[in-house]
């Protein structure tokens, strides 16, 4: 009998247990299957992975090519190095002693390139971090050497640097009276408040220091109104660098909350259906360029890899269908338009996609020049209190939040969008942009270069047509040439709107320019064997040379 009831105990268990353990077979069926979506195990492998580096012979030939292709790579090294010392002497003696000081700068001069050429290149090779002044489409460095900007300043230059100096003279103007008084508001702000519930679709706002600010703000309400704690990111997304979105490398903790599901997959709707926990899903609409992969980056060009395209019918689909099953199951949608806001249409990714977000966050060119977060959202969401408990409360302010200056530029920015010159930049703007890109790629593939491009309207990444170790070297002759990237080199290209097609042949012949005195100086040297799998293995038998 007692037996009896024991087995009948331990039935009732095991079954009690099945609905659980299938939630956590669809949980991590539906996790991204990279390391992108298991950030612990991300953690444990970059703890593993030994610091090295080549020395100067193994730097020009890692791919195996023979001496007098490495002899002319490192005679090319020697000339760029040269030319650069001389070209930017003033900005590379500013960046070397600001250096000391800036952690950022040591940081984003390691990681231009995959770790193991960093320090050779950064010994030969050095780049400059400082400018002095922009017109147009260009900006001037310390030496005044004008160079056409692909930096587009990490997303804040939509309409043209000259744009963004008004917007700012004419926020000081506005707010010269008043002055850095804070707590109060500008009375400009009720103009940024109509605008902005206009332009979003919602009822209320509220104004943050920084982007980063603003999407952790997102999260702490969905999580507040559903008393639910998980969040759900796609694997790749960016959405700033605090700890619950950023998961993997570059984070000392893993998100303890997050759930990083694959992008554009039924089996990540599948659980968003099914699962009775998750407060929010947070959705950068740039993940449509590159799907399930992190934001490009040359240092991570270890085999010369890399994918992007957009597709905005699937994309589009993809967010419907996100939309239908987040408001089923009472799951806070999140749109993330800290990067792309008022890029992709003047009403932003909300409109270009015909898809209506819970709650929505801008930031970058909103704020006219000047640095802001900004979140939109219902009523019932966007309150911080509960009538029915009075200590029950979700806290959030900041100094400078709603700061005179800052809203005034945002006004400034926000008039400018409904002016006829803007709204032309508008008109046709993403056929102009994809006939660009073809454009580009007909005479990339003219020349006969493993270069070509990617683009969701002005924002552009390049990708590479055949395995090499040196395609990250694109950087420094494109800088050469006289274009200004950012730090993470060919993965994001940035162009602002006011891009005539004048300038952009003018970039167009400097690109092509560049990747032809690349191919002469030998860097795209290839042979049969240099597949992409023998170089993965090639580095990963490097690390466990090195670890053991």
């Amino acid at each position: 009998m007692d037996e009896t009831l024991t087995l009948s105990a331990l039935a009732l268990g095991v079954l009690a247990l099945l609905p659980a353990a299938k939630r956590r077979l669809e949980l991590s069926r539906a996790k991204h299957r990279s390391l992108a979506g298991h950030s612990r195990m991300a953690k444990r492998l970059a703890r593993w992975v030994p610091g090295y580096a080549y020395d100067e012979t193994q730097f020009f030939a890692a791919d195996g090519a023979p001496a007098n292709v490495a002899a002319a790579r490192r005679a090319a090294l020697g000339r760029l190095g040269a030319e650069f010392d001389t070209r930017f002497a003033k900005t590379l003696a500013a960046t070397a002693t600001a250096r000391e000081a800036i952690p950022d700068l040591r940081f984003t001069a390691r990681y231009r390139v995959p770790f193991q050429f960093s320090p050779v290149l950064r010994e030969h090779l050095k780049m400059g971090a400082f400018l002095q002044a922009s017109e147009g489409v260009q900006v001037e460095d310390l030496d005044g050497n004008r160079l056409y900007d692909l930096t587009g300043s990490y997303g804040v230059n939509l309409l043209g640097y000259d744009a963004y100096k008004a917007c700012i003279d004419e926020a000081v103007a506005t707010a010269r009276d008043l002055g850095p008084v804070l707590g109060a508001y500008h009375p400009c702000v009720l103009e940024v408040l109509s605008r902005l519930k206009a332009i979003s679709g919602q009822e209320e706002v509220s104004f943050h220091m920084s982007g980063t600010e603003a999407v952790m703000q997102a999260v702490r309400l969905a999580r507040y109104h559903t008393r639910r704690k998980r969040l759900v990111r796609f694997a790749g997304a960016y959405h700033g660098w605090w700890e619950d979105v950023q998961p993997g490398p570059g984070n000392p903790l893993p998100p303890r909350e997050t759930f990083t599901l694959q992008d554009m997959s039924e089996r990540s709707l599948r659980v968003l259906a099914t699962r009775r926990d998750i407060a929010c899903v947070l959705v950068n609409p740039l993940q449509a360029l590159h799907p399930n992969a992190n934001a490009p980056g040359d240092s991570a060009l270890v085999d010369g890899s890399r994918r992007a395209g957009f597709d905005r019918e699937a994309y589009t689909t993809w967010l419907r269908r996100l939309r239908e099953v987040c408001t089923a199951r009472g799951i806070v949608l999140i749109f993330d338009e800290v990067f792309v806001g008022f890029r992709l249409a003047p009403g932003g990714a909300q409109a270009y996609f015909g898809v209506k977000a819970d709650l929505v966050t801008y930031g970058k060119t909103l704020g006219g020049g000047l640095p802001v977060g900004v979140v939109c959202g219902s009523r019932a969401l966007m309150t911080r209190y509960r009538e029915d408990r009075p200590a029950d409360i979700c806290f959030a302010r900041g100094t400078f939040n709603a700061h005179p200056y800052v809203i005034a530029a945002m006004a400034a920015f926000l008039k400018r969008l409904d002016r006829p010159e803007v709204k032309a930049l508008y008109d046709g703007l993403e056929p102009r942009w994809n006939a660009r890109a073809e454009r580009l790629n007909a005479r990339l593939q003219q020349a006969g270069v493993p270069v070509r491009v990617a683009n969701l309207s002005t924002i552009w990444t390049v990708l590479y047509t055949q395995p090499g170790r040196y395609h990250w070297m694109l950087q420094f002759y494109l800088r050469k040439h006289g274009l200004a990237l950012s730090w993470v080199g060919t993965g994001r290209l940035i162009f602002s709107l006011n891009y005539g097609d004048a300038e952009f042949e003018d970039v167009l012949d400097r690109f092509v320019a560049a990747c032809d005195e690349m191919r002469a100086d030998g860097w795209w040297w290839t042979a049969p064997e240099l597949t992409t799998r023998a170089i993965r293995r090639s580095v990963f038998r490097e690390m466990l040379s090195r670890k053991f």
